[in-house]
């Protein structure tokens, strides 16, 4: 499994001791299950584009401008294309495949309409996939302002808000595999000697909804694909020499070195907070080498002597609590892993 590490922060705990904070990579299921069959997908766009006067509000310095216009088309094609790539950059499937054709004639913008299954089946044939992913409704509500700033500046505040609903249809189903509700929001701010500076450091209208699209295709491939996601772990460090040993074998990625020092900590210290923060130290080392189960018995260990020594309600407590909780759902996450790629 590969892990990557970076130093993010030091807090002082006491006159011996800190907690240094990393990051890791962790490994985590997709929120929806395909069929074990399901080998290449395809991503449909089935979302009318709304209205070029639809979704956006100009205020400029008070005064709300009645002449706005932006076109959505090119925004909903990059939600789509951006929804594939991620998708495809994962390598779950064998073929990620981007349908470039409209599939509604209606004007029906705010609607919500389903692919019937007559339609999957025709797509999947025709594009030799077994599944569709499909972005049924995607709807922008932009708001622009710009206000003047102290010293003759000019301020300009761009927020878009995005709502959609997303798709994953089986040719086999009636009804949807899934649905994914989409509410996000995504914003600028900036400001300049005046207008014309303004417009060079401030997105126009399009481009704040196309890029609004993108966020939001990178923002839901997750549920579709197994991913990998940034999290943030932590160890505890001492002034003792075997501390300091610990710490340099974790500064050079030597996992295994670093959990032999904590383990002879553990076994030796008559200190139960010692004891404690070398056993959540353990479950980390085991964690980082991917041995859940032992690295969630360590962690219950640090839990249990942390409670008795410092008290429920202390913050290294609940931290570890955390922690332990976080450790029994990847877990959970490791069954659902092992399904998605057929190891039952």
């Amino acid at each position: 499994m590969r892990s990557t590490f970076y130093f993010l922060i030091c807090l002082l705990l006491s006159s011996c001791a800190t907690i240094q904070y990393i990051g890791i990579e962790t490994y985590n299921p997709a929120e929806i299950t395909f069929p074990e069959h399901v080998n290449k997908v395809l991503i449909v766009h089935n979302a009318v584009p709304q209205p070029d006067q639809a979704g956006y509000e100009y205020n400029l310095f008070g005064v709300l401008q009645d002449t706005c216009r932006v076109k959505a088309d090119s925004a909903l094609f990059d939600a789509a294309r951006t929804l594939g790539k991620a998708i495809a950059e994962e390598g779950y499937f064998e073929d990620v495949l981007l349908y470039h054709e409209m599939t509604r004639t209606d004007n029906a913008y705010l609607a919500d309409t389903k692919l019937t299954q007559e339609q999957v089946r025709e797509l999947c044939v025709a594009n030799d996939v077994e599944a569709v992913i499909s972005i049924d409704r995607l709807l922008f509500n932009m708001k622009k302002q710009v206000s003047r700033f102290a010293g003759g500046f000019v301020t300009g505040l761009i927020d878009v808000e995005i709502i959609g609903t997303v798709r994953a249809y089986l040719p086999s189903r009636e009804n949807a595999l899934t649905t994914v509700l989409v509410k996000d929001s995504i914003g600028w701010g900036e400001h300049a000697m005046d207008l014309e500076d303004l417009s060079q450091v401030l997105p126009d209208p399009e481009t704040a909804l196309r890029t609004a699209g993108n966020y939001m295709g990178l923002a839901i491939f997750t549920n579709f694909v197994p991913h990998w996601q940034n999290s943030v772990r932590w160890y505890y460090t001492g002034m003792t020499t075997t501390w300091k040993e610990a710490s340099a074998f974790v500064s050079t990625e030597k996992w295994e070195n670093a959990m032999n020092r904590w383990k002879s900590i553990y076994e030796k210290s008559s200190s139960g907070k010692e004891k404690a923060k070398s056993a959540s130290n353990i479950a980390l080392a085991y964690e980082v080498n991917t041995d859940l189960e032992k690295a969630h018995e360590w962690a219950k260990i640090a839990y249990e002597l942390f409670k008795k020594n410092k008290g429920e309600e202390a913050k290294e407590t609940q931290l570890q609590e955390a922690y332990m909780n976080t450790l029994a759902e990847r877990i959970r996450s490791n069954t659902k892993l092992n399904i998605q790629f057929g190891q039952q």
